[in-house]
C-alpha cells in the first residue's frame, strides 16, 4: 500500500486568512490574559518583525497597529475535518493525524494516474481553498507523516526504500513522544536511523510498549491503528466577520468562499445540493434567512455562488451583519449533464439547467416556469403554467410564443408557408371558434401563426410567433 500525507502546518492561521480580503498584519495569540504570546503570524506581521513565541506586549512595542485574534483549536479541528471531506473524493480510506490528513493512494493511482499527476491534483485543490500544505508519499501513513515534515514532495514508493529514507530524520521531527525523544537524546540517539538499530526488547524494558509500537507502525510491521474518517451528511459553515457589515456588497467576498467550500465538500462526497440556507446573523441572536433552492442538484462552485448572490442581492438588511452561516442538508446524488462528443455549442454557452437557475435567482421563483397542456383545443386556452417536471410536448406545429388573445396582423399580405389547418371547436361554452390556421412569413421576414375565416385568405389574425 501507499499512503499520501497532506501536512497542514498553518491550519489555524490559514482558516482565518482565507476569509480576509486585506493583508494587514495579523497574529494569533494564546496563553493567560496577562501573559499572552504569539502562536502564528501572517506575512505582513512577519515582515514587521513579529515572530512566533513573542510576548504580545513586546509585539506592541515593535508594531503599533495589528490585529490580534485568539487561537481557536476547535476552529482548526473543524477546518481539518472539512479538508478531510475534500480529500475523500480521492480515496475511501482517509484518516486524521495531528495537523495532517492521510489517505490510501495506491488504488487511487489506478484511477487518477501516476503519483506526480495525483500529487498535482491534491495540491491544486488545497491551494484553491487557501490552505498551505506539504505532501509526501510512503508505504505507511506514519512514515508519510514524518517525511512530509522533512521535505515537501518526498515520495518513497517501495517498502525496501523506506528504512533508508528514514535514516537521516532528526529525532525532534520523528513524531515520537516528546519524553522518549528527550531520553533518547540523552543516550546520544540523534536520528531515526540510530534508533532503528537498537534492539526492541531493550527499548520495551526502558520505555514500555508505546515507543516500540510506534516504531513498528512507522515501518508497517503492525497495522497503523487509525480511525477511518467519513464525511458528514450535512454541510454547516459559519464565518464571523471582522467588522459589522451594513451593505450586501461587503458580503460577496465571504459568500464566494462559503459557496466554494460547499462545492469542494460536495465533490468530496460525490453529491450535489438541492437547497441550502444562508443565515445573516445580527445582534442578540437575531438573523435574516436567505433560502436558495434549485430545481435539480448542482455542485459547480461558480453556479452556486451566482445563485446565492442573486438571492442575497434581493435582501434588505434590517440591521448590521456580524456573521454568516451556510447550512445545506438536502444533498441528493449528483448526475453530471451529458454532452455529445461533437457538441457544436460555444465553449462558454450555459446549459439550459444553469441558465434556468440563474434566471430564477435574478428574477424570482415564479418568473421562470414551464408550460403544460390543457384539454381545450383553442390555442389561447391550450397552454397553462405547469409544475416543474411536467413536460409539455405538442405533436403539431405550434409557435413558441402563443398570444393570450389573437390580434389583427397589420401591414402587407403575408406569404403562406404551410396550411390551412381547420379548427372548429368551443361550441359547449358559447365561445365557438371556426378558423383556418396558416404558418406565414410577414413582410419583415418573421414567421408567425395566424388564422382567417374558413375559405378566405384575408383579415389575418395573429395567434403567435415562431422562435
Amino acid at each position: 500500500m501507499l499512503w499520501a500525507c497532506i501536512l497542514l502546518p498553518h491550519l489555524a492561521l490559514d482558516g482565518i486568512l482565507r476569509r480576509r480580503a486585506s493583508d494587514d498584519p495579523l497574529v494569533l495569540v494564546d496563553g493567560a490574559v496577562n501573559a499572552r504570546s504569539i502562536v502564528a503570524v501572517n506575512a505582513s506581521a512577519r515582515d514587521a518583525g513579529l515572530r512566533v513565541g513573542q510576548r504580545l506586549t513586546a509585539a506592541h512595542a515593535l508594531l503599533a497597529r495589528f490585529d490580534a485574534l485568539p487561537h481557536d483549536p476547535q476552529a482548526a479541528d473543524r477546518w481539518q475535518r472539512f479538508l478531510a471531506a475534500v480529500a475523500y473524493r480521492y480515496s475511501s480510506e482517509v484518516s486524521l493525524l495531528p495537523h495532517a490528513i492521510v489517505l490510501e493512494a495506491s488504488r487511487s493511482l489506478a484511477l487518477f494516474g501516476p503519483w506526480p499527476r495525483f500529487e498535482s491534483m491534491l495540491r491544486a485543490d488545497f491551494a484553491a481553498l487557501g490552505f498551505r500544505h506539504r505532501i509526501a508519499l510512503a508505504p505507511t501513513p506514519h512514515a508519510a507523516w514524518v517525511l512530509a515534515g522533512i521535505a515537501d514532495g518526498r515520495a518513497v514508493l517501495t517498502p525496501d526504500a523506506l528504512r533508508p529514507a528514514l535514516q537521516a530524520v532528526p529525532m525532534r521531527k520523528s513524531r515520537l513522544p516528546a519524553a522518549s525523544i528527550e531520553a533518547l537524546s540523552g543516550m546520544g540517539i540523534r536520528t531515526l536511523g540510530q534508533l532503528l538499530t537498537l534492539p526492541r526488547d531493550g527499548l520495551r524494558r526502558r520505555f514500555g510498549n508505546e515507543l516500540p509500537q510506534m516504531i513498528d507502525r512507522l515501518l508497517g510491521e503492525i497495522p497503523a491503528g487509525l480511525d477511518a474518517y467519513r464525511p458528514p451528511d450535512a454541510f454547516d459553515l459559519r464565518i464571523e466577520l471582522s467588522h459589522e457589515v451594513e451593505n450586501i456588497a461587503a458580503l460577496v467576498f465571504p459568500l464566494r468562499r462559503m459557496t466554494g467550500d460547499l462545492a469542494a465538500y460536495l465533490a468530496g462526497r460525490d453529491g450535489g445540493v438541492q437547497r441550502f440556507l444562508l443565515r445573516l446573523e445580527h445582534r442578540e441572536g437575531r438573523a435574516t434567512e436567505v433560502k436558495v433552492g434549485l430545481l435539480s442538484p448542482e455542485r459547480d462552485a461558480g453556479m452556486l455562488f451566482e445563485l446565492a448572490r442573486g438571492r442575497l442581492e434581493q435582501v434588505q438588511l434590517p440591521e448590521p451583519v456580524l456573521a454568516m452561516r451556510l447550512v445545506a442538508r438536502d444533498l441528493p446524488d449528483f448526475v453530471p449533464a451529458g454532452r455529445d462528443l461533437f457538441d457544436e455549442r460555444p465553449a462558454n454557452a450555459l446549459p439550459i439547467e444553469q441558465l434556468r437557475e440563474r434566471l430564477r435567482a435574478r428574477l424570482g421563483d415564479r418568473a421562470v416556469y414551464r408550460l403544460g397542456g390543457t384539454t381545450d383545443p383553442r390555442p389561447e386556452r391550450a397552454q397553462a403554467v405547469a409544475d416543474e417536471g411536467a413536460g409539455y410536448e405538442e405533436s403539431r406545429l405550434r409557435p413558441t410564443w402563443l398570444l393570450d388573445r389573437p390580434i389583427p396582423l397589420r401591414g402587407p399580405a403575408p406569404r403562406i408557408l404551410a396550411g390551412p389547418e381547420r379548427l372548429e371547436t368551443g361550441w359547449w361554452d358559447g365561445a365557438e371558434a371556426c378558423r383556418d390556421y396558416y404558418v406565414i412569413e410577414t413582410s419583415l421576414g418573421q414567421h408567425a401563426w395566424a388564422f382567417c375565416q374558413p375559405g378566405e385568405q384575408g383579415g389575418w389574425m395573429l395567434q403567435g410567433w415562431f422562435a
